[in-house]
């Protein structure tokens, strides 16, 4: 299974918005748009590798998703 991160913007924001503002990093599977803590995502939202996680570029990570990715990658 490939993961990668899907952006959760701050409320108010869209992936659209000029200077949308970052909330934090959620874990999905790849071109999935709900993350693994079940929350459901805008499938327009800024993406990156699941090599992120865990370096500066990955935070803030969910902890939820962190939690159960760490769980489910060999």
């Amino acid at each position: 299974m490939q993961y990668e991160m899907r952006a959760e913007y701050a409320e108010g924001d869209s992936p659209q918005d000029r200077n949308a503002r970052l909330e934090v990093w959620h874990m999905t599977r790849v071109n999935e748009s709900t993350a693994l803590c079940g929350r459901d995502l805008d499938p327009a939202a800024l993406t990156q590798s699941s090599d992120a996680w865990g370096t500066p570029a990955g935070q803030p990570l969910c902890h939820a998703c962190g939690a159960l990715y760490i769980h489910q990658v060999p």
